[in-house]
């Protein structure tokens, strides 16, 4: 049996001096720390989990290829469209940072987003780290955007993608 016990912590409490210092009081502050009850916090500790527990487990659908490859053309495009009003950042090398983006959310599509909820930080962290290894400009800015658009694209185009595979 184990015991939960929080303590309850009052605010401050002035408490004067007991010697003075020439002639002024020296002011102390306390804290008073009470605990609750044990038998009002007590806790049985399980080593087991209910069964009805151990059988609740949530499945993420798995990755659908089409809609990878038609997520990730889109993300391309709208990627190309977006960095192309940064020319003074990226340069010549627009292209080849989009296609390093675009490589890397492809992969991620097809591996592991599996629908809404699914949408994780890691490939757009990947795609920074890439960036910066083949000394590309605009690391940041490019995966910035990759990110914003992924979040406010992917799991609302998956919805639509499914519903109009439902009728």
């Amino acid at each position: 049996m184990a015991s939960l016990c929080n303590p309850i912590l009052f605010p401050p409490t002035a408490i004067p001096a007991q010697t003075s210092i020439s002639g002024g009081s020296i002011l102390r502050t306390a804290f008073f720390v009470l605990h609750a009850p044990q038998t009002f916090l007590t806790a049985r500790i399980s080593p087991k989990a209910p069964k009805s527990v151990l059988g609740q487990k949530f499945v993420y659908p798995g990755a659908a290829p089409d809609f990878a490859a038609v997520e990730t053309q889109r993300f391309k495009v709208e990627l190309l469209k977006e960095l192309s009003k940064e020319k003074e950042t990226f340069g010549s090398d627009i292209r080849t940072v989009v296609n390093v983006c675009a490589e890397i959310f492809s992969e991620f599509m097809h591996k592991d987003y599996g629908g809404p909820g699914t949408l994780v930080i890691e490939p757009f962290s990947n795609m920074m780290i890439a960036l910066n290894e083949k000394n590309l400009p605009g690391a940041p800015l490019a995966t910035r955007a990759s990110l914003l658009w992924a979040q406010n694209h992917v799991d609302q185009d998956w919805e639509d993608w499914h519903s109009k595979l439902r009728k």
